[in-house]
């Protein structure tokens, strides 16, 4: 190396917390204390004054991260030590992802003289607001921002019924700004789909700052909320509660043990719910058996699980004797030999599974079902019905205590597709 090339200098991204000096940790302090040159949002640099006597300070605006991402490369390419400052942690929503992204795409490989990256993290604003109502996070949770200024509604839309759907406590960044209004209302629109009204809701305005504002409400209400980009929506599952100004989340202690910390009928300490990996298909076997019609889709329904895996539940490896319905697992290869047995059946019932649970059914001749190539066809004419090859993952023979049998074809989600039901025709009396 000559003399007139600089040694590389440092990048440190360093997540400040939520702007209280108090929550920034010590290696924060340091890491800035360290820095020659300091850059960040303007909103975010003075919430940390004290720090930045005799650096040389670069604030920018809220839109422009990439500016400062190549400040930051330029003056470490320079030699120079750089913190580059995000609020909260800077892994989460912050400068850390950006930064990576730029440096990769120009070649940096982490190597020794290449100049080094750390990322400082600090109290994100999901623990700092959560802290502040109560205890909203102790069961799973996501993260999902409302901003799409870099990702396209239509995913941001998918990711909340997901989580809805999912039931888990959600939170919500970047829920309002100036020229977003509209997005929490649809937010709470998709929600609703999964949730109760009166789903506790907290929305922590600059937690920790001193224009600090915290309200509790409900989902139904949320839209009567005005978050803005300096606020946090923290929305809670079907067990999160509201107690003497608190929002809490119950990990399922009391649900498992009684008081005096025995475990409730059923549970076994220091083990899986009853209800666990190994538990449940136990559990939804002997709910078939005591029901007085028992139903296989009935039991899917009832505990919330897709078609394939109600399925691979009874399983004639793993079920009970007495179970009123088994099933054995075909692999794709295979389905066309089962495919020409069903073409054997006298008549067959076609239940066609769509979106929402709708369904349509048809009865035609065995011989109306025919696979060629990457389509299943059942019918002719204007009656025909097909299905995308494709999209098929697995088949299961599903057989009843009434000795009918099917033919279950499902996709990679475990949904079912088509099922192939035998029809036994009654003989005529007389």
């Amino acid at each position: 190396m000559t003399g007139d090339v600089a040694p590389p200098g440092r990048i440190l991204l360093v997540g400040i917390g939520p702007g209280d000096p108090a929550h920034m940790t010590a290696r924060a302090r340091e890491a800035i204390t360290e820095a020659e040159v300091v850059i960040g949002y303007q909103t975010y640099l003075k919430l940390i004054p004290e720090l930045l006597e005799g650096k040389t300070v670069i604030g920018k605006a809220m839109t422009e991260e990439l500016d400062r991402v190549e400040a930051a490369w330029e003056a470490a390419r320079a030699g120079q030590v750089v913190a580059l400052v995000s609020s909260g942690d800077a892994g989460v929503y912050g400068m850390a992802g950006p930064t990576y992204e730029f440096i990769l795409q120009r070649g940096w490989q982490g190597g020794a003289g290449e100049g080094e990256v750390e990322v400082i993290p600090g109290a994100s604003a999901l623990s700092t607001c959560a802290a502040l109502v109560g205890a909203p996070l102790t069961h799973d949770f996501c993260t999902i921002s409302l901003s799409d200024l870099l990702t396209p509604w239509p995913v941001i839309a998918r990711r909340l019924d997901a989580a809805g759907r999912g039931d888990f406590v959600t939170i919500l960044y970047n829920p309002a700004s100036k020229r977003r209004r509209a997005h929490i209302a649809r937010a709470q629109e998709i929600l609703l789909r999964h949730r109760d009204p009166d789903t506790p809701v907290a929305v922590v305005r600059s937690a920790y700052r001193e224009r600090q504002q915290i309200q509790h409400l409900t989902l139904e209400a949320l839209h009567e909320a005005e978050p803005s980009m300096l606020s946090t929506v923290i929305i809670g599952n079907r067990s999160t509660r509201f107690e003497h100004g608190r929002m809490v989340t119950p990990r399922g202690y009391t649900a498992k043990y009684a008081e005096g910390g025995t475990p409730v009928s059923g549970e076994q300490r220091g083990r899986s719910l009853s209800l666990g990996l190994e538990g449940w298909p136990v559990v939804l076997r002997q709910w078939l058996r005591e029901q007085p019609s028992p139903s296989l889709e009935a039991a899917a329904e009832h505990f919330d699980i897709p078609w394939a895996e109600a399925l691979a539940a009874v399983a004639d490896d793993v079920a009970e004797p007495d179970t009123p319905f088994m099933t054995s697992r075909i692999e794709v290869a295979d389905l066309p030999h089962h495919l020409d047995e069903c073409r054997q059946w006298p008549r067959l019932r076609a239940v066609v599974r769509g979106p929402a649970g709708t369904r349509m059914v048809c009865s035609v001749a065995g011989a109306g079902l025919r696979h060629g190539g990457q389509t299943l066809v059942l019918g002719s004419g204007g009656g025909r019905v097909e299905l995308d090859w494709e999209r098929v993952a697995a088949g299961w023979a599903l057989a009843g205590a009434c000795q009918h049998c099917s033919l279950e074809l499902v996709d990679r989600r475990g949904r079912g597709l088509l099922s192939l039901q035998r029809i036994v025709e009654t003989p005529r009396a007389g």
